[in-house]
């Protein structure tokens, strides 16, 4: 039969576990603790003499005299207000406050009183030296034990089991006692930090909290994150370097640790900083680079006062620009693009950050393929700079698509580039791609093409600079995002080809090096951007898995896409670069072609185009590149058998 008392025990553990007790109980428990004090006082005082009648009166009076005094303080100070369960030292300090006070006026009134002869008040009725010191400090202990007993008994039997970690901090600075601070106060998970690890020898071997300091080298190897089960890395150094995040993130990834940071201050919430403010470490962390330092004053003397056009402008690297050049003084910066909901997105973000600029900034929804509308915009607004970012990008649907590839891609930047002839646009800066370079598929294919037209466009009056980079971090449709997606869903990750590199490059930095080789363009010109080294894209999702902590999430090979290289390249093989004043932004050395024979081939794809016949498309297209070789792709069977050299080509071209 079912034990009575444990069945009550159990049903008022499981109602109140989450409860708070009502501040009035610990209030009245306070002032029993103060009548067990005096009590206690006084019985010392009287044990071995006894008490007489005649001095039980006095003692009433010392007491309800004492007990009012302290009620007052309690009630002043509130110290009975805190939550028990998470009371801390400024509890305890408020303890103290309501005990020492009331003990230190009994003193005064005494020292007062003594003054006089005979005594004010009678020195019966007053609480003596002894007896003040012995009441209040009895009275300070009870309390804080009070609090400390029902901690214990909240966490054994009232409080939800967590679960628990063990984790070390990397960071033995202010950061690093924050974030140590944070993780005892989180109330979903228990954690237990074994070590703080630091470079700096001079706090090596101390301690914090009670927690040792200690080298890296002592901490993250196998043999100590074993024995002490450690899961979980936090770096707690708001200024690392990147390249040192890399290293140690790294190597804690190596030993199958779960890696988190504490953010810059600055991002704190109102300041204070809490456990669910600490960061997952994100694989673009790992594949950036240290920030390249720029020489804004060449950006500011080609933006300020000036109308600038971004086409594309809802995407990654539109948007991003035009965030950019809001920084620089523009006169007005029009912002264009057919993606409606993206645009409105870019429209309420910048309002809100430069609402005092309102009159700066133009929103308009048009597509570059729309020469009447492409007219309109200009006729409108006669702007002086131009960004074009508006593309299709994605491989494979172009590959499915050439009709639209070419209309948006090559025609869409024809029209932009012969309206801004017409309206005397000062520069025209192109965002390209390293798939335009021996393209193997019919987007790459549309992008060279739209290189070689805007190359041979340029006059005294107006510039085109083409500037060509391989992809960036987190952009829209590219693989980080994709494998995050797998990886919410449980995985599998999925990749093309097991061997298949990719460079990359952050969106910032990217536009930041486009708006720079922007400005240093004077006309024909192609910048290739320093995209560091490349990264395999097997290694990047073997990455995302470790730092997501989920490490029975599969790999899973699917083959290449139609199209598809299995890696990139950012030169073709006649084409060389010099360097110029950026280390980051090289001038590449290439052909030029004849603009008679460019209009001519051009002319005819257009009446290809309008036939709507993907491969006499494709086929017109290689004409015009003939570098242009498909891979895995349908179109291969309109490549010759054996590859032409890159030097017999359709057009002619004039030295660089």
């Amino acid at each position: 039969m079912e034990n009575p008392f444990k069945r009550f025990t159990f049903n008022l553990v499981k109602r109140y576990r989450h409860s708070t007790v009502s501040q009035w109980i610990i209030f009245i428990i306070d002032v029993m603790l103060f009548v067990a004090s005096f009590v206690i006082t006084e019985a010392f005082r009287y044990f071995s003499n006894g008490i007489a009648d005649s001095v039980i009166r006095a003692e009433v009076i010392k007491f309800l005299a004492a007990l009012m005094l302290t009620v007052i303080f309690f009630l002043a100070v509130g110290s009975f207000r805190g939550i028990i369960r998470h009371a801390g030292m400024s509890d305890i300090w408020k303890i103290l406050v309501a005990t020492i006070v009331p003990g230190i006026i009994f003193v005064g009134v005494n020292l007062f009183n003594n003054q006089f002869t005979p005594q004010i008040i009678p020195s019966i009725y007053l609480l003596s030296y002894r007896e003040t010191f012995l009441l209040y400090l009895l009275l300070a202990v009870l309390m804080i034990v009070e609090r400390l007993m029902l901690q214990r008994i909240y966490n054994d039997y009232f409080r939800r089991r967590r679960p628990e970690q063990n984790v070390v901090i990397y960071g033995a600075g202010a950061a690093g006692i924050i974030a140590y601070n944070a993780l005892q106060q989180d109330l979903r998970v228990e954690y237990h930090v074994v070590a703080f690890i630091d470079d700096d020898m001079s706090k090596v071997n101390q301690q914090l909290n009670g927690v040792p300091v200690m080298r890296v080298r002592s901490v993250l190897v196998p043999k100590f994150i074993e024995k002490n089960e450690i899961s979980q890395l936090i770096i707690a150094i708001p200024t690392i370097r990147l390249m040192h995040k890399q290293a140690i993130t790294n190597r804690a990834l190596d030993l199958g640790l779960t890696v988190k940071a504490v953010p810059h201050i600055s991002t704190w919430m109102n300041g204070s900083f809490s456990s669910n403010q600490i960061e997952e470490i994100k694989i673009e962390d790992l594949l950036g680079r240290e920030p390249i330092k720029m020489d804004n004053v060449n950006i500011v003397r080609e933006v300020v006062d000036k109308v600038v056009l971004v086409t594309g402008a809802a995407g990654s690297i539109g948007s991003e620009i035009c965030r950019q050049l809001m920084q620089y003084q523009p006169k007005m910066v029009v912002m264009l693009d057919q993606a409606e909901s993206p645009m409105y997105d870019l429209q309420f973000e910048l309002r809100n950050t430069y609402a005092n600029r309102l009159d700066k900034m133009a929103f308009v929804i048009a597509n570059v393929k729309d020469r009447a509308r492409m007219e309109e915009v200009f006729e409108e607004y006669h702007p002086q700079l131009v960004y074009h970012a508006a593309a299709y990008k994605h491989v494979p649907f172009m590959e499915e698509n050439p009709y639209e590839a070419v209309y948006i891609n090559v025609f869409g930047t024809r029209n932009l580039a012969d309206l801004a002839i017409k309206y005397g646009v000062q520069k025209f800066v192109m965002i390209s791609t390293d798939k335009a370079v021996n393209p193997t598929n019919v987007m790459g294919a549309t992008k060279r093409m739209a290189e070689i037209y805007i190359q041979s466009r340029s006059t005294d009056k107006t510039h085109f600079v083409t500037t060509r980079f391989g992809n960036v971090l987190g952009s829209n449709g590219s693989v980080i995002p994709l494998f995050k997606k797998q990886l919410a869903a449980g995985g599998p990750l999925t990749v093309t080809h097991k061997d298949i590199i990719r460079y990359f490059m952050t969106i910032p930095e990217a536009c930041n090096l486009v708006l720079e080789a922007g400005a240093m363009g004077e006309g024909g010109d192609i910048f290739v951007f320093d995209m560091g080294k490349p990264v395999k894209i097997y290694d990047m999702a073997k990455k995302m898995i470790q730092l997501s902590g989920r490490h029975n999430i599969e790999i899973k090979e699917i083959g290449l896409r139609p199209g598809e290289k299995l890696y990139e390249e950012l030169l073709a093989t006649k084409e060389n670069t010099i360097p110029t004043y950026h280390p980051k932004i090289m001038h590449a050395q290439v052909r030029r072609y004849d603009i008679n024979d460019v209009d001519n081939e051009y002319n005819e794809l257009w009446q290809v185009l309008e036939t709507m016949d993907d491969m006499k498309i494709v086929a017109k297209m290689k004409h015009i590149v003939p570098e242009f070789l498909s891979n895995n792709s349908v179109y291969c069977q309109l490549d010759p058998a054996t590859p032409p050299s890159t030097t017999s080509e359709s057009m002619r071209y004039a030295d660089a």
